[in-house]
């Protein structure tokens, strides 16, 4: 096992320590003191990564899974799996140290709280850092499961339960789909790896299946990256402690779709349905977001909705960016990686504001005890502090300089008019789109950044509609927020740091091809300013105009109420759940009867069917009796006498003639076994049968005589159709065992028990030989049966004597 396993491995290690260092420390220290070490341990141990792998270097670790199966822990470090990685742990680490002064010391059961937050850490390790496709998989459902988790940490309020449960069906759905589109990769490929598949995605892009991966590939992306239309599950997902809020839904678990599509862009990039799908989604996710953010008078809220349009722009550079592949590696294509590279800074970019800013509007709450921004305003001189850090995050969001924001949209607006002009996929028509998608919910997006601001901090201080009164919080609490904030102006005056020894690195593992020198020289040389360009006029635009819509807001806000509260995904969502319940209590209720005879009909009719229709498919029926031996007139006697004998039993009318029946019966069946040539069997039955014979007289010496009871009983034809159905289906296995036999039989092994065991008697050899574990423990299991006997008859038997005595 290499370190690179110990620290996937880690968080999940101790979260098993957590309740017993929260059991024992809980009434001295926080529990997050505890658990902070882990995250920062593993960011500091990642750093020394940086160096290699902005050198060029790959680092590859396997540890033996299921080496079978092909499915091994192989890992692999490389530049994109590197950025997530310590955005994982290092957000981490700052989200727990907020959340020591945020959660409530005696009143949460903060134990659960950091036990699930270790897992999805731990999760989202294995996740970026997994290349085998199904490793990564299990994963990817264990970071949907803690999150769920985390979400209804609050699980007293149903708002909690919905959002989780929501955020849960939508993500395990995509992923499940994903799982399929997985499965298609390793046929195509023979291969589980990812990088494997990315070396052979030439057969890929030529085989049946290509098509079909892509899609389901892209609906687990799509679920838990929020993009429209599965954006439903995070706004509802904000019920979850702003600390999740800040880690999960703008930092980390939302960003697993992003890294999947940058992860198989080697794969899929350069076709035409990728292009379009990521591209398209991305844009109309992008505008949905920025949209509805407007409309939002709640502040996390809002920040889910700004998350889902930042989402969405990152994907829609994706999606612009893999058009690159559709040249082939020239320098022509080289300048439409431009996308790419803007995708990944604005990645690390928007961790920084929008984790700053949910950590905010945590404080807001945690300090006013509201974070309705109609009950808010004037916080300007009263938290301070707070509102510069949410000037430094709104402004950044917005793409206002001098903040990182900035820098990335400014990509992002080179990128759209880049890909207006490209000469494939129709652009030349359709291009247009996006350049003017991108400023209008650009548009929105300072609008909503403004309302942030501005109507939370400025304007008229209403104590009288705060719950509590406003102060700011403690210096704890926000150093968390104002080391992002500090990283949003630092990256703004020194984005080549990251340009150099993170991004390009990244572009690299996203597009391979794109190696060869000057390929991605834009990313070390980031700008502030470019002169008087497009870009900048379009940024000019946004601000001109956004900043009329914000004041005349109240207005024109009346649009948003236009459409009818059911013409809403949420709404399609509710009632498609609904609708599912009621059909399926429907079913259970018809199945669900309470009667054992229906649940034997459901047994029976299932076995028949589906053991039938296999044997017919497999043309599984074969009759050989060639070499079969003959059948003896004795033998014909004693088959009859037993069915005869077992009629007997069945219309006997006293309890003794039955008995009798069942006794000629298991005689005659130990005759049969005198002439199959099988002594010892013979006379075991002739000893079991006795002792039972003697057993059921004894029995039935103190039971009642039978009573004549006339009922008829009503004939069902369901009843004959499942009789003859089992009993055909038992036959025809029967003959087709008999007739397919796929291996040599085990009997000539045990022919050779005289070498093999020292035994003559074949049957003794097995049963004490070659088996005897499996004998031995059957006596086991009969003296114990025994002594159980003997212990309830000595217990009734003192009962009695007791009760005599009294």
């Amino acid at each position: 096992m290499s370190w690179i396993h110990i620290m996937i491995l880690l968080p999940f290690i101790y979260a098993i320590l957590v309740p017993f260092l929260y059991k024992l420390y809980s009434h001295k220290l926080h529990t997050g003191w505890f658990v902070m070490p882990i995250p920062v341990i593993i960011f500091i141990y990642l750093l020394q990564y940086i160096t290699p792998i902005s050198s060029g270097e790959k680092i590859y670790t396997t540890l033996a899974w299921m080496p079978s199966l092909g499915i091994n822990f192989t890992t692999n470090v490389d530049g994109l799996s590197l950025i997530f990685g310590l955005l994982i742990t290092g957000i981490g680490a700052l989200v727990i140290l907020y959340s020591i002064y945020y959660m409530a010391k005696k009143r949460e059961a903060l134990h659960n709280f950091y036990i699930y937050l270790l897992l999805f850490m731990g999760a989202m390790l294995g996740l970026v850092f997994s290349d085998n496709i199904f490793v990564l998989y299990v994963f990817w459902e264990i970071t949907s499961i803690s999150s769920f988790l985390l979400i209804a940490y609050w699980y007293q309020r149903p708002k909690s339960r919905y959002g989780a449960q929501k955020s849960m069906l939508i993500t395990i759905f995509g992923g499940l789909a994903m799982l399929a589109g997985f499965i298609m990769l390793s046929m195509m490929t023979g291969t589980n790896s990812v990088q494997e598949i990315i070396s052979q995605m030439n057969d890929v892009t030529s085989g049946p299946l290509f098509v079909p991966a892509m899609l389901l590939t892209l609906l687990g992306a799509f679920t838990k990256s929020a993009q429209f239309p599965f954006s439903i599950w995070l706004p509802d997902a904000m019920e979850a402690p702003t600390p999740i809020s800040a880690y999960l839904h703008s930092a980390t678990m939302v960003k697993a779709g992003i890294y999947l599509v940058a992860r198989f862009t080697p794969v899929f990039g350069g076709a035409v349905e990728w292009f379009w799908i990521v591209s398209v989604v991305g844009m109309i996710t992008m505008i949905w977001g920025s949209f509805y953010a407007v409309k939002q008078t709640d502040l996390k809220a809002l920040l889910a909705y700004s998350t889902i349009s930042q989402l969405g722009l990152i994907m829609s550079l994706l999606g612009l960016g893999s058009a690159s592949m559709a040249f082939g590696f020239t320098e022509e294509s080289a300048m439409y990686t431009v996308a790419t590279g803007a995708a990944m800074f604005h990645l690390i970019n928007h961790a920084t504001f929008k984790g700053s800013l949910f950590m905010v509007v945590g404080i807001i709450d945690y300090e006013t005890g509201t974070r309705d921004i109609r009950r808010l305003g004037g916080l300007m001189t009263i938290m301070p502090i707070s509102f510069t850090l949410s000037i430094i995050g709104g402004f950044a969001m917005a793409g206002l300089p001098p903040f990182n924001g900035f820098l990335s949209k400014e990509m992002f607006f080179t990128s759209v008019l880049r890909a207006s002009e490209l000469p494939i996929f129709s652009m030349e028509t359709f291009g247009i789109m996006f350049p003017v998608i991108a400023w209008v919910a650009s548009v929105f997006t300072f609008v909503y950044c403004m309302i942030l601001i501005f109507r939370t901090f400025a304007g008229k201080h209403q104590p009288e509609r705060l719950e509590k009164k406003a102060h700011e919080a403690p210096v704890g609490m926000l150093i968390p927020p104002i080391v992002l904030s500090s990283l949003v102006v630092i990256i703004f005056f020194f984005p080549n740091i990251i340009g150099q020894s993170l991004l390009k690195p990244s572009l690299a593992a996203i597009l391979p091809g794109f190696t060869q020198d000057g390929a991605f020289e834009f990313i070390t040389k980031i700008e502030a300013w470019h002169g008087f360009n497009t870009e900048l006029f379009m940024t000019i635009g946004i601000v001109i105009f956004g900043t009329l819509l914000y004041l005349s807001h109240k207005k024109w806000s009346s649009v948003f109420y236009t459409l009818p509260e059911w013409f809403s995904l949420n709404s399609v969502y509710n009632a498609a759940l609904e609708k599912s319940e009621t059909v399926a209590r429907g079913i259970t209720n018809n199945y669900m009867t309470g009667f054992i005879r229906d649940y034997l009909v459901y047994i029976f009719a299932f076995f028949s069917i589906a053991l039938l229709t296999c044997v017919w498919v497999l043309k599984g029926v074969s009759l050989d009796i060639s070499n079969n031996a003959p059948i003896s007139i004795y033998e014909v006697i004693l088959v009859i006498g037993i069915v005869i004998s077992a009629l007997g039993v069945l219309f006997s009318k006293s309890r003794l003639t039955a008995i009798i029946s069942v006794g000629a019966l298991g005689y005659i069946i130990a005759l049969l076994f005198v002439i199959f040539r099988a002594p010892d069997l013979a006379l075991t039955q002739l000893i079991v049968e006795t002792v039972t014979v003697a057993l059921f007289l004894l029995c039935f010496y103190h039971l009642p005589e039978f009573k004549k009871e006339h009922s008829r009983v009503r004939f069902r034809i369901t009843n004959l159709i499942i009789s003859l159905g089992v009993g055909i289906t038992v036959t025809l296995l029967a003959l087709s065992a008999q007739g397919n036999k796929l291996f040599e039989p085990i009997s000539s092994y045990f022919e050779n028990s005289y070498e093999l065991a020292g035994a003559r008697n074949m049957v003794n050899a097995i049963l004490v030989d070659f088996r005897g574990f499996d004998t031995l423990l059957e006596i086991l299991v009969l003296s114990v049966a025994g002594l159980g006997v003997y212990t309830l008859i000595k217990l009734r038997k003192q009962g009695s004597g007791t009760n005599e005595t009294e």
